[in-house]
């Protein structure tokens, strides 16, 4: 019995020191809990989490001006902060030259001139055609052998901006290691970062495109200063999709700037001298502003007769038509002129504005492509031959004495010598002023890419290319030889390239026209120099396809002269 109760207690015993273990270390749990619950109580809540969550302490006046945590925050340059900058391709590169060259300029950056001088590099690029892009690759490693002579405390930084870098991205950084920044149209507020970023030898790149971003808070520096003339971009992107076009995917969806900022710049550059704007867009006259609550909406825009598209027009909102009016009407001596259109968006009232508008330059850009209906059709532009040469009667009988200038491209898939000798005939109907004539040239991600074969020999699109040129040229001296004998108002440029004893400039037709400083009539003599921004009066004396010359006969202004009485 006696060892039944010393084996029950010692049975027990493991027991007991359980239930005191439990219990002790409940206590050092609850212990524990407590000093966590405690250290919790002092430190930030869910709350102070969110941006918008007001502060748990008074925030004092002073820190009221503080910039919100969404702000992008500077990036100071380094002290190698000079920028020079190249542009290739169009007119909007050399709007998007401005606008990134403004941005850089606000985060303390200066510009050189001298590629030797250069800390950072940048190639504005144009990715239309291969022969484009191969002149920058080219330009590439002439720049990688100035990189390479460079110390590594100051090493120089090469990047690509614009439609180049948008299509070609990720090969653009492995080939060769040519480049460090890589910046699509849409990523030039990034571009600080960016080049912090690279500072430290990284590659870094930004191609994300916009389905809103037109920069209308950016102020272009206009990178010539001395020109009288400038130009305004006032929307990005293209919805129309042309087969053959790399645009919508380089430079993304339609988006137009609000009509308040154009303005805004536009009398900004009237207050610097300068005379003549010309509007830019991808498709300039399918202008449509939604997002100003200072003017009033309108209907639906209406289309040119016989045109389509694949895409359904935004309804409301401002058009091209309110903005020429605007735009005019803010310095009636500043010429208006606009590129690029399409010819779907052509109706009577933007006819009719600029036949009575006397500062609206008499000359339209319309793109015909081909002269073909089925390589129209196969481009698909969304209209006819015959559609086409409506609009340009209607034109012609809107705006007596316009001008007109085209763009063509040659060797375009399957296209016949049938479909060639067709887009030949086109050029002798219209007789252009003025035309871009190209050679097609394939390119990725385009509709053509995956779907058409792009089968026209080289040599062929050459021989083809040869043959627009000839009878456009035969064509243009006839027009220009129409105008001999006329009195020509022109916006002096300068002095002309080829005899520094003469003076150049362009007529409202856009057509270049020379002419010596000094009037051949003595009753003429002008007290003061001509000056870049004048308006002159020629006496035109001979022509050629590309240009006339004629005789001074005096000063005048935009409103006073007889081309306008």
């Amino acid at each position: 019995m006696k060892y039944f109760r010393l084996f029950s207690r010692a049975r027990l015993w493991p027991c007991h020191r359980c239930v005191f273990s439990t219990a002790s270390g409940t206590r050092e749990t609850l212990k524990k809990k407590e000093e966590l619950i405690s250290r919790l109580s002092t430190g930030p809540q869910l709350k102070d989490f969110f941006v918008n969550t007001k502060p748990a302490k008074t925030v004092s006046p002073a820190d009221d001006d503080d910039p919100p945590p969404y702000i992008t925050p500077l990036y100071p340059p380094s002290q190698n902060n000079k920028i020079y900058l190249e542009t290739y391709g169009c007119q909007m590169n050399v709007n998007d030259t401005e606008i990134a060259w403004s941005i850089l300029q606000q985060n303390g950056y200066v510009r050189t001139h001298i590629e030797t001088e250069a800390d950072v590099i940048f190639l504005v690029t144009c990715s239309v055609r291969e022969k484009a892009e191969q002149t920058i690759w080219n330009r590439l490693q002439q720049f990688a052998t100035l990189k390479r002579k460079r110390s590594k405390d100051n090493r120089m930084r090469i990047g690509i901006l614009g439609c180049m870098a948008e299509r070609l991205k990720q090969e653009i950084l492995e080939r060769e290691n040519l480049v460090d920044i890589v910046a699509g149209p849409d990523a030039y507020r990034d571009l600080p970062r960016l080049l912090a970023v690279a500072e430290s030898g990284q590659q870094v790149a930004n191609v994300l495109l916009s389905v809103d971003e037109t920069y209308a808070d950016i102020m272009p520096v206009h990178t010539s200063a001395s020109s009288k003339s400038a130009f305004v971009s006032i929307m990005r992107g293209c919805d129309n999709m042309c087969t053959y076009c790399i645009v919508p995917f380089t430079r993304g969806r339609e988006r137009s700037r609000p009509l308040h900022s154009i303005i805004e710049e536009v009398r900004m550059l009237s207050s610097q001298g300068v005379k003549e704007v010309t509007l830019l867009g991808q498709n300039v006259n399918s202008y449509c502003d939604s997002s100003s609550v200072q003017f009033p909406n309108v209907g639906s825009p209406s289309l040119s007769r016989g045109f389509s598209t694949i895409y359904k027009h935004k309804k409301g909102g401002l058009r091209f038509v309110d903005l020429l009016d605007k735009v005019s009407q803010i310095d009636p001596e500043m010429r208006i002129r606009f590129t690029s259109p399409h010819p779907k968006d052509f109706p009577d009232e933007v006819l009719q504005l600029i036949a009575e508008r006397h500062n609206i330059c008499k000359q339209i850009h319309i793109p015909a492509q081909s002269g073909s209906n089925r390589v129209l059709e196969s481009m698909r532009r969304g209209y006819s031959r015959e559609a086409y040469l409506d609009l340009i009667q209607n034109i012609r009988e809107s705006i007596p004495g316009v001008s007109l200038s085209s763009d063509f491209i040659t060797g375009f898939c399957q296209e016949t010598e049938e479909d060639h000798q067709q887009t030949l005939s086109l050029l002798r109907e219209v007789s252009y002023n003025a035309a871009y004539l190209f050679a097609y040239s394939m390119r990725k991600k385009t509709r053509a890419y995956h779907r058409l074969q792009d089968d026209v020999p080289p040599e062929v699109k050459q021989r083809r290319l040869e043959e627009l040129i000839s009878v456009f040229r035969e064509e243009a001296g006839r027009v220009n030889q129409r105008t001999v004998g006329s009195t020509q108002l022109v916006l002096v440029e300068g002095p002309s390239k080829r005899s520094p004893a003469e003076l150049c400039g362009r007529n409202d037709g856009n057509t270049k026209v020379i002419f010596s400083e000094t009037p051949k009539a003595d009753n003429l003599a002008l007290e003061n120099k001509i000056q870049p921004g004048d308006y002159v009066l020629v006496k035109i004396t001979s022509s050629s396809s590309q240009s006339l010359k004629g005789t001074l006969l005096g000063l005048t202004t935009l409103q006073k002269s007889p081309a306008y009485s």
